[in-house]
């Protein structure tokens, strides 16, 4: 159980789900054990708030556990936005913990947003990576084919191929570069958004334990003020790519800007 999620589902505002999806990543394998890994260093952090005066235990989250993945890709995403749907018609936030990236999108399709708000050092704006449209480097580019999905702004992104920056350049996505995004601030206008944290987004000098790392990249206060910034007007959050690489910076981290979410949108 993710700590500090001790509601019932059944009267939950929040519900954190895993999923362990490991069939694609290119590099460092590992993500199938990030929801553990993030469950098990968040155990230390405090259950108050100061900055917004809550108590995690407090504020409705439930955790369902993981779903368990399979071989299948497009099988397992089908299900898992299935399952995060479930939770909307719920009346509750879903809270996605991977796994890898490709998990994003069924998180969309669950959440109908307009805006997706993604800290990433990767474009992930691929048609396809050898071969395989539902690899985690396409997360956005499928993210982006959902009916509701109208733009996406990536921030941190610092790599990506010839192919993804002509498909940055197109008017539904805006790139905010890691210089930039201490200076960003949201202009969301009332929209539904979904919020997604690959912890890739993070210098590896903090996060080392993900499968692809590019250095250059955010610090985590940074990460942390996107977090709080956006969290009131999302509908849903994901952090994704943690792997049993590290001594667990990469879920430390992680499990803090989940809790950040809950807090901030709680908040707002």
């Amino acid at each position: 159980m993710f700590p500090g999620a001790t509601a019932d589902r059944d009267s939950a505002d929040y519900v954190v789900v895993g999923a362990p999806l490991d069939v694609s990543t290119t590099f460092q394998p590992g993500a199938r054990f990030g929801p553990d890994r993030v469950r098990r260093f968040a155990e230390t952090y405090d259950d108050y708030d100061r900055e917004t005066g809550h108590s995690f235990t407090d504020l409705g989250v439930h955790d369902h556990g993981d779903v368990r993945a399979w071989d299948d890709a497009g099988e397992y995403l089908e299900y898992l936005e299935g399952v995060l749907a479930d939770v909307v018609r719920d009346g509750a936030l879903p809270v996605t913990v991977g796994g890898e990236h490709s998990v994003t999108p069924a998180a969309v399709r669950a959440t109908d947003p307009e805006t997706i708000v993604c800290l990433d050092a990767h474009l992930d704006l691929r048609d396809a990576y050898d071969g395989n449209p539902l690899s985690h480097a396409t997360a956005m580019r499928r993210a982006l084919e959902h009916d509701t999905v109208e733009r996406a702004v990536i921030l941190g992104a610092r790599t990506g191929s010839r192919e993804e920056w002509d498909r940055a350049a197109e008017r539904d996505v805006t790139v905010i570069p890691p210089e930039d995004v201490a200076d960003w601030s949201p202009a969301l206008d009332s929209e539904r958004v979904y919020l997604s944290v690959d912890v890739d987004g993070a210098d590896p000098a903090f996060a080392p334990g993900t499968g692809t790392m590019e250095p250059f990249g955010l610090f985590p206060r940074e990460m942390r003020d996107v977090v709080r910034a956006v969290a009131p007007d999302a509908v849903g959050f994901d952090v994704v790519e943690v792997n049993d690489r590290d001594d667990g910076q990469a879920a430390a981290l992680a499990g803090k800007l989940l809790r950040a979410f809950v807090y901030a949108h709680a908040d707002g």
